[in-house]
């Protein structure tokens, strides 16, 4: 079945501009509406936040709430927000631009990375793909369950993070996770002047401590600034849909769809489902591939497509 779309809009237009509305007549249930609080005094400083029907709208900083969240507003969550993610492995060609904008924007050095990209095989004689995956943000996440000081949490909003101000690296969370998702800060990390005297949030993972345990955080600083996670915005090929289940809208910033006919008409998946673990990222399955595997190996070494031929037993 053919997707429907909500709306669609370049790229370009998405990110740097798009329709100017009152913010008046957007608030209420839009994805706007949890950004925004009661009557206050206007600064003269715009920003543009994303509706649900994929309109940009202009509204004023001073109705935004705080980003990022911190204290306990951190730890609950965005209210009335379901947030999810769709990955389309149909459109994958390994540009790895996904990795290398996450790990700017939480300050991750190689090789530590928060996306990891795959290359997969469903059997000997089906062709081979690529597989981003992030943290799956479960709503039954095992890590939440074993982790003894409530460093990791589950919000109201279906995110889970990290509170690296209460992790102990006992690193109980790492052998809980069935998706291999987190990875150990063994290092000291290097960071501007400005990061390290800035409060810390388990929403941006910034400032980061050596000894603790961290991950893709869905990115949760940049919803409450209307705006998409580096990853989404950052792939050439609009491989990441991102958005709210509740009102029934992703985008991969190219286009805005509705969540439940995106699943639907695709046969969505989530990875390893059948562990009870209830993952918020969804596959959409790699059905007429944009690209043949093999363009995921340009600019790699040979060392490295090896290694990714071994993964998926590849032995041409």
């Amino acid at each position: 079945m053919k997707q429907k779309s909500i709306n669609r809009t370049s790229r370009r237009n998405f990110l740097k501009g798009g329709i100017t509305v009152a913010a008046g007549t957007v608030l209420g249930g839009s994805l706007l509406a949890s950004f925004t609080k009661g009557k206050t005094e206007e600064s003269g400083e715009k920003t543009k936040l994303l509706t649900p029907d994929g309109q940009l709208v202009e509204v004023d900083k001073s109705h935004c709430h705080e980003c990022p969240g911190t204290g306990q507003a951190a730890r609950e969550g965005l209210p009335n927000k379901k947030m999810v993610m769709v990955i389309d492995l149909a459109k994958c060609r390994n540009a790895r631009k996904c990795v290398q904008d996450c790990q700017k924007m939480h300050n991750l050095l190689p090789p530590k990375e928060w996306i990891r990209l795959y290359l997969m095989r469903d059997s000997l004689i089906t062709a081979p793909y690529w597989f981003p995956k992030p943290c799956l943000h479960c709503n039954n996440p095992p890590c939440v369950k074993v982790c003894p000081v409530g460093a990791t949490f589950k919000r109201t909003d279906g995110i889970v993070l990290i509170d690296n101000e209460r992790c102990i690296g006992c690193k109980f969370c790492m052998a809980a996770c069935p998706y291999s998702s987190r990875v150990f800060n063994w290092e000291e990390p290097v960071l501007d002047k400005s990061l390290k005297k800035g409060p810390y949030s388990p929403e941006t993972s910034v400032p980061p401590k050596i000894g603790t345990v961290s991950k893709c955080d869905f990115c949760p600083d940049m919803v409450r600034k209307g705006e998409l996670p580096a990853c989404v915005t950052a792939c050439p090929n609009g491989v990441y849909f991102y958005g709210d289940q509740n009102e029934d809208a992703v985008t991969n910033g190219n286009e805005t769809v509705r969540f439940s006919e995106l699943i639907h008409d695709r046969s969505a998946y989530r990875f390893m489902e059948e562990l009870g673990t209830e993952p918020s990222v969804f596959y959409l399955p790699p059905v007429d591939r944009a690209f043949d595997y093999k363009v995921g190996f340009e600019g790699l070494s040979d060392e490295e497509i090896a290694l990714y031929k071994k993964e998926a037993k590849i032995t041409d």
